[in-house]
């Protein structure tokens, strides 16, 4: 790519020859049709796993949800508005996560300021909440004074190399001025790198020994990468081939994409794309754009992203861009030795203005519109199929599981539409794309369900499924089960009915030492048409048994009829009960989940959440329990899914004995 640029007129000509325009093959969908945002400049996902989206606004807000089509709400993650000017081409205009922020919580932000009016680029941390940062964090890393308020480029971004790297535009005006894309002893019309994982001298970090100017005794800037930018509007890694695509935007006639290298030179002011800007002391080698377009097609490039998603097969390896002011949106195949291919894909109903990545690679695009700005995600304008092979499955006691076929790759998700025989279809709920299972539960028994699914985006339905029928029959009370275990030094009885009618409740007997005898009671459910679970824990306390014990349960009707179940004989051998945590039950849990554990005396005992940093974010309970088997339930609906740890801490009321106990718990929204 590198040539004098005296030189490239023809290439120039050459590139132009190799642009296609195809019939539209690909569309542009709401990705979120819930949410809005404020002139939406940047999206990003943590890399952390969570699958969370990260918006940044202009006027300096980040906000924070999950990647779920049917997203109500956002959270604020980030505001620091108080210190952002914002406005025409300045504000929280770049956000970068650390590669390892699932650990460290560190990320990074790039905004002006005024007076004075500057460029900064700045570290914060996140809270205990995975949720929230705290703005009090900050670590400012490099102040850089902007001459004008436009041309801020703004994009900072970490490289495969673990660097980071930040685009600065020439300062502003018109005309590059002062002419500070061509000299190295500025950091305007640069993209820079640094290493934030160490420091060097007074500095917030390192200079990266391989940086082309590190060391340097003429006065040159030792952050710079390249050279030659005017406003480098977004760049992107190719997660693939590691290389760093920039859109420059023009001065007056044309508009350029990089591919850009280390220590290269790109021309600006010397050359605008690959024609004379302003020549005058300009000797070096310059470095051709790899594709350039007039003012005809567009005056604001926007930079995106090579494309590596799953979804979108077609555009795999491509480099997706647009521009602002035609809302014009291309693919460009460059393989680094043929000349690039440049495709236009569509046009944008509004006008792209940054793109970004999730957690699977897939592509979207920020757009403005005005104050309701959307995110659009790229989808192929292939038809949507209907799903196929609706089968359903009776789940006692009142649920109904629903199974299909998924024949589209480019649903938002699939609605669920149920009736009865004296009903018509009605839609009860909706799932993701890509989802292919459903439990109904809380269905009546003995009425017959009939349900039909289709898929669905933005633009259209695709045909119903099949329909597929279902009913679950009513019994009799009787026992469907009945089950004993040891659990330390209890025997833990559990059983279920098929139905419940006119059920008072239930008297546990145990046989032990040749003779039954009642032991406890548990309240039945009434008159219902729902099965139901129970439990009954024979605490054995500080005695230790070891042999043979029998259970039956006298089932009472409330007209005062009763019924014994089955004889369940088990071996035991308990011993005296100690300090003990279980297991929560369920795990993985959502939204609610019991901790169980086990006193041998009267302690005092302090029982809490931790988060993965060990840190403690809610305390279940803090005060004086009796002996015996306790249970607490931590409903954690307030909490982001991922892994949590519960932490005993005990301290006998009589003695010195004292008990810690730690047991991780995994929560899934």
């Amino acid at each position: 790519m590198e040539r004098i640029k005296s030189k490239l007129l023809l290439s120039f000509v050459i590139l132009f020859s190799f642009y296609i325009q195809t019939p539209a093959q690909y569309q542009l969908q709401d990705a979120f049709p819930n949410l809005t945002f404020t002139n939406a400049v940047d999206f990003q996902n943590a890399g952390d796993g969570t699958d969370r989206i990260f918006i940044v606004e202009q006027a300096g807000v980040i906000r924070v949800f999950q990647n779920n089509p049917n997203a109500t709400t956002t959270k604020v993650f980030l505001d620091i508005t108080d210190r952002v000017s914002s406005g025409g081409e300045m504000g929280l205009l770049g956000l970068a996560f650390h590669p390892d922020y699932e650990n460290n919580g560190y990320f990074y932000v790039n905004y002006t300021t005024s007076s004075p009016r500057n460029t900064k680029v700045s570290r914060f941390q996140v809270t205990s909440n995975p949720d929230s940062a705290d703005k009090n964090t900050e670590l400012n890393l490099m102040t850089i004074s902007q001459p004008y308020s436009n041309h801020n480029g703004g994009q900072t971004s970490f490289g495969p190399d673990g660097y980071l790297y930040i685009a600065m535009g020439d300062g502003g005006s018109g005309g590059d001025p002062d002419n500070y894309g061509q000299n190295k002893a500025a950091w305007l019309g640069k993209i820079l790198r640094i290493d934030v994982n160490s420091t060097q001298g007074v500095l917030n970090y390192a200079i990266p020994p391989t940086n082309p100017f590190a060391g340097n005794t003429q006065g040159f800037k030792e952050e710079i990468y390249a050279v030659g930018m005017r406003n480098p509007w977004r760049f992107s890694f190719d997660s693939e081939t590691g290389w760093l695509w920039t859109g420059d935007v023009g001065q007056n006639a044309y508009e350029e994409i990089d591919v850009i290298e280390l220590g290269k030179n790109y021309g600006w002011r010397c050359y605008e794309g690959n024609a004379p800007y302003n020549t005058a002391g300009c000797n070096e080698i310059y470095t051709s754009p790899i594709w350039v377009y007039p003012r005809s097609e567009g005056y604001s490039v926007t930079g995106g992203f090579v494309y590596r998603g799953p979804n979108v097969p077609g555009l795999y390896g491509k480099y997706i861009y647009a521009d602002y002011g035609s809302r014009k949106v291309w693919s460009i195949e460059y393989d680094g030795i043929n000349p690039a291919v440049n495709t236009l894909l569509l046009t944008a109903s509004a006008s792209p203005v940054s793109f970004g990545v999730d957690q699977n690679n897939e592509l979207y695009v920020c757009a403005f519109s005005g104050s309701n700005d959307r995110i659009y995600k790229f989808m192929p304008t292939a038809a949507i199929v209907a799903p196929s092979n609706l089968q359903t499955t009776p789940v006692p006691p009142n649920s109904i599981q629903l199974t299909w076929n998924d024949n589209s790759n480019n649903e938002l998700g699939f609605k669920i539409e149920r009736k009865t025989s004296s009903t018509s279809f009605v839609l009860i709920d909706s799932v993701g794309a890509n989802v292919t299972t459903y439990t109904n539960a809380g269905v009546n028994d003995t009425v017959q369900y009939t349900y039909r699914v289709f898929a669905y985006n933005s633009t259209d339905n695709s045909g119903y499924s099949n329909q597929a029928s279902e009913i679950i029959t009513s019994v009799p009370v009787e026992l469907t089960s009945f089950t004993a275990n040891a659990v330390q030094s209890s025997v833990v009885l559990k059983w279920r009915t098929a139905s419940e009618t006119n059920n008072r409740g239930f008297e546990i007997e145990r046989f032990l030492n040749n003779n039954w005898a009642k032991i406890g009671y548990v309240e039945g459910n009434g008159t219902t048409t729902d099965g139901s679970s129970y439990e009954y824990v024979d605490d054995f306390g500080d005695n230790d048994f070891k042999g043979s014990v029998g259970y039956r349960l006298k089932q009472i009707d409330f007209d005062g009829t009763f019924s014994y179940s089955s004889e369940l004989f088990v071996n035991l051998d308990l011993k005296k009960m100690d300090y003990t945590l279980e297991q929560n039950y369920p795990n993985p849990f959502n939204p609610s989940t019991s901790i169980r554990f086990n006193l041998p005396e009267e302690s005092r005992i302090k029982l809490q959440i931790l988060n993965v940093l060990g840190e403690v974010v809610t305390e279940l309970f803090d005060g004086v329990k009796t002996s015996g088997r306790s249970e607490v339930v931590w409903n954690a609906d307030q909490f982001s899914s991922g892994v949590y740890y519960a932490k005993l801490q005990a301290e006998s009321v009589a003695s010195e004995r004292t008990f810690t106990q730690i047991i991780k718990m995994m929560y899934l929204k």
